[in-house]
């Protein structure tokens, strides 16, 4: 009897592809679709037609309210204590590796398959999560929360592919998405603005307060904690005579801390709720390490500490972000992960 594997289709070339090529290699498919926010019946209509096309079964799940409610009020909840969230980490662990699971489950479908650009090796019994061969689309900085019990559910059909090559594949099938642009954006923020997100689900008014120095000094005055994160210069709306930087945000005193780009970098930092691929061998230990999605991974040393974690690099690195994902890797392995305090 042929393996079960439900495809997760988005309506983008990713997912479709990724039917498709189940479907080669003798997978029994079904597909399916998260519908979650209110205005995406194009995607799920798109994602009905692949199916359709394919000849494969299809349904929708409607998780708009546990996506609300897991994700949007997390990533708002998150920026109004001073953070600046990874939200399609939580979607992951949430939604994507976690409801559609269990819907397999369910269904008794042995595999999840999603169109995600990463890699699953699967040896003495245990999967680990890998890089992917294409490094400009390489996914697996999202998908460090996944369990070792979950990687063994799940397949990435395109870890070893390159996106031209799947752009290709698409064209010879002709799906009618072959020529669909990726998506850049988190999916409820389509136009970058997450301050008009943050605003529409809280209908809030955020106090202004104090631009300060790393003395305390007032340097000026800000419009509202939520408007800016680590790093930020431009939108700040004050003039210092030299540029300027948010450095840090404290919810408490309502103050948003400013300074050159030198002292954005630092060496340390300690992350919490962290996920284990594979187990540390050793209190104290060798990796790389990486502070957001498109910044290169940096030698580390790294430590445990009881609920936390402490990453020390070899060079500093700049604005290291409260609220982001710290990810370790050991050459292509994901070793895991956590939040940066």
């Amino acid at each position: 009897m042929n393996k079960k594997a439900l495809i997760a289709l988005s309506g983008g070339v990713d997912s479709a592809v990724s039917l498709n090529l189940m479907i080669e290699q003798g997978y029994e498919c079904e597909g399916i679709t998260m519908h979650l926010l209110k205005g995406d019946e194009q995607n799920v209509a798109d994602a009905e037609a692949v199916a359709t096309a394919a000849g494969v079964p299809f349904s929708v799940a409607d998780l708009k309210d546990y996506f609300k409610s897991e994700v949007i009020d997390e990533f708002v909840t998150a920026y109004e204590n001073g953070l600046t969230p990874n939200p399609c980490v939580i979607c992951n662990k949430k939604l994507k590796f976690g409801k559609l699971l269990d819907i397999c489950n369910e269904k008794g479908i042995d595999y999840l398959v999603t169109g995600h650009y990463a890699k699953i090796e699967r040896r003495d019994g245990k999967a680990y999560l890998k890089k992917a061969d294409d490094p400009k689309k390489d996914q697996s900085y999202f998908l460090y929360s996944l369990s070792p019990e979950q990687l063994k559910r799940v397949i990435f059909p395109l870890g070893e592919y390159r996106k031209p090559k799947i752009r290709e594949i698409a064209e010879s099938l002709n799906l009618v998405n072959a020529k669909l642009r990726d998506s850049q954006d988190i999916c409820f923020v389509p136009d970058g603005d997450y301050i008009k997100v943050i605003n529409e689900v809280t209908n809030k008014t955020y106090p202004k307060g104090n631009f300060v120095d790393k003395n305390g000094a007032v340097l000026g005055e800000h419009q509202g904690i939520i408007n800016y994160t680590v790093g930020q210069r431009k939108g700040l709306g004050i003039a210092l005579g030299q540029p300027m930087y948010v450095s840090a945000k404290n919810q408490k005193d309502n103050t948003v801390t400013l300074c050159d780009n030198a002292s954005l970098f630092s060496t340390t930092l300690e992350a919490c709720d962290f996920n284990w691929i594979v187990e540390p061998c050793a209190d104290m230990f060798r990796c790389k390490a990486r502070i957001r999605y498109r910044h290169e991974e940096q030698p580390a040393t790294v430590s445990l500490n009881g609920d936390t974690v402490t990453v020390v690099f070899d060079e500093p690195q700049r604005a290291i972000t409260p609220g982001q994902s710290v990810v370790l890797y050991d050459g292509d392995y994901v070793l895991g992960g956590g939040i940066i305090k």
